[in-house]
């Protein structure tokens, strides 16, 4: 491989695993090489935390989050543009599409924020200890009824979820599994909270109350007993189909874009050897997820699947203000900055409902795109930010920059972009009419430096920018 081809496959694998990363960090990366910087990616520990007090300094509503725009996003997303753990905050945001939670019911944005937390210190763990955790969140119970499902009256919706979305898929268990898992599960709650005035919120709690719990004999999936929400939980994770799903999940948010979720027991996956694969991982590390990564990163589908995902709304903004810089202080304008992915149809922290967003080619629309657009055009378009500078800057040192080398200077440096014939033979027409470049006088490199981030605005409103 040239140095250029692993500049790419580099480029590709920041994106998938993070939220891309600029041309200096790309090449320091590839110093490193491939397999270690996945390595390092799964070993997040090795690398600071983001710092909350920087946060709390510049926007202390952040700390009992609420108001408009929502406090909660605004963490939410410094979170996402300044860590240094790339990996660790993608599989929060994975997790937070697979367990979808919603601030539209919960109505408590710090309980959310803790739940992407626990997404961070446990998304690349155990599944097993994972889901278990998720079934005595208080977020979680609240958001699917579990608080109002007693022994004396079951309530399905936890049950349900838990079954179709979160671990099996739709045709792997009947009406009786949804329901005798609802039964086990009775008892599972949260304590009664403090009336929020005049202090304020105070946080919810996990309680159970043997009392409300249904100890009645059960039948699961083929097992008998007096079975409680962990038996359920043991089982679930034991069944063929269990890994199939949750690797699906994975190949869908990292590799490629398959059909929506409740297609699945219909739709078979686009790549079922890929899937094999992974699950066949997840089965000999009994339920870790770190393993599956590492099988995932590592191998040629991952490799090849280049531009075979389109860029999740949250993808196009973190991914936008890492690359252009800028954004490290959680500064005035951040609000504004938080509610980006809610104008291109992700409300981060608000999915739509449990079955969490449609992703994919569903991502778009005519206003969602121009909302794409619009974004990154207008923040690649400001030399003033260091990242854009800085691509300035490469070009420059490039000298006189003929229309040809304008093009492939900027689709390098933004990506590398891959476009189609057509798309470049546009790019290249544009770049044509503004001719040659040069940096020779301060006025030829004030037009070349505008005549670069013109260009860049142009490559950011294709059709092939919006894939990953």
């Amino acid at each position: 491989m040239t140095k250029q081809d692993d500049i790419a496959l580099m480029a590709h694998l920041m994106r998938r695993a993070g939220f891309g990363a600029s041309r200096d960090e790309l090449e320091a990366r590839v110093a490193k090489g491939y397999e270690a910087t996945v390595e390092e990616l799964l070993a997040p520990e090795t690398q600071p935390p983001v710092d909350p007090y920087v946060l709390l300094r510049h926007q202390p509503a952040a700390l009992l989050p609420g108001g408009q725009p929502p406090m909660g996003n605004v963490n939410y997303m410094y979170y996402l543009v300044t860590t240094q753990r790339p990996l660790e905050e993608k599989m929060a945001l994975f997790w937070h599409q697979v367990f979808a939670t919603g601030n539209s019911k919960v109505d408590n944005y710090d309980q959310l924020l803790e739940q992407i937390d626990l997404f961070r210190h446990q998304g690349m763990a155990n599944y097993r200890d994972l889901l278990l955790t998720i079934a005595r969140n208080p977020t979680m119970i609240f958001w699917l009824d579990n608080n109002q499902n007693h022994g004396t009256a079951v309530n399905e919706n936890w049950g349900r979820e838990l079954l179709e979305l979160f671990s099996l898929g739709a045709g792997n268990y009947t009406e009786k599994d949804v329901r005798e898992a609802s039964r086990a599960f009775t008892g599972w709650t949260f304590e009664t909270k403090i009336p929020r005035l005049p202090y304020g919120r105070f946080p919810w709690k996990f309680e159970y109350r043997p009392e409300d719990h249904d100890d009645g004999m059960k039948e699961f999936l083929g097992t008998k007993g007096n079975l409680n929400g962990e038996d359920i939980i043991d089982i679930v994770v034991k069944q063929p189909a269990c890994a199939r799903f949750v690797c699906r999940h994975l190949y869908n948010f990292f590799v490629a874009d398959e059909p929506q979720v409740p297609a699945w027991n219909l739709e078979p996956p686009r790549d079922p050897k890929a899937i094999d694969a992974m699950a066949a991982a997840f089965k000999e590390a009994k339920y870790d997820i770190k393993p599956v990564l590492r099988v995932l990163f590592n191998s040629d589908f991952f490799k090849k699947a280049r531009y075979q995902h389109l860029k999740s709304p949250a993808e196009v903004v973190v991914g936008t203000l890492r690359l252009v810089g800028g954004y490290q202080l959680p500064k005035p304008g951040y609000g504004e900055l938080s509610m980006q992915p809610s104008y291109m149809a992700q409300d981060l922290l608000n999915p739509p409902s449990v079955e969490g967003w449609h992703t994919g080619r569903e991502w778009i629309n005519s206003g969602s795109l121009m909302a794409r657009i619009n974004f990154v055009a207008e923040q690649v378009g400001n030399p003033s930010l260091p990242g854009v500078h800085a691509m300035i800057e490469r070009l420059k040192a490039m000298g006189v920059l003929s229309p040809d080398q304008l093009v492939d200077g900027c689709l390098d440096l933004l990506g590398p972009v891959e476009v189609n014939p057509e798309t470049r033979r546009e790019l290249t027409e544009q770049a044509n009419e503004w001719g040659k470049l040069s940096w020779d006088s301060d006025a030829n490199a004030l037009t070349a430096a505008k005549r670069a981030t013109e260009m860049m605005q142009l490559i950011v409103a294709t059709r092939e920018y919006q894939f990953a």
